[in-house]
């Protein structure tokens, strides 16, 4: 495949959540990101080829994108 699958992952209640526009039917958890990338490399081709985008005898590589974004509060204290 030639365009990377987009893969957004986030924290939520300590377990680390992926889903995606481009491959429908994603939503997984693991309690690590590198546990989260190898689920994702195991259920990936299922759903593409469940949903019809690659072929059964499909060998090619499948590039993804997995994106995480931390949004933090921070607060300045008055300056002297």
């Amino acid at each position: 495949m030639g365009t990377p699958v987009s893969v957004n992952a986030q924290i939520l209640s300590a377990v680390w959540v992926a889903t995606s526009e481009d491959v429908s039917g994603l939503a997984t958890e693991a309690d690590t990101i590198e546990a989260l990338s190898q689920k994702l490399r195991d259920i990936i081709p299922d759903l593409l080829l469940s949903n019809h985008v690659i072929a059964a005898d499909y060998a090619g590589a499948i590039a993804i994108q997995l994106t995480s974004h931390r949004r933090e509060l921070i607060f300045s204290q008055s300056l002297p």
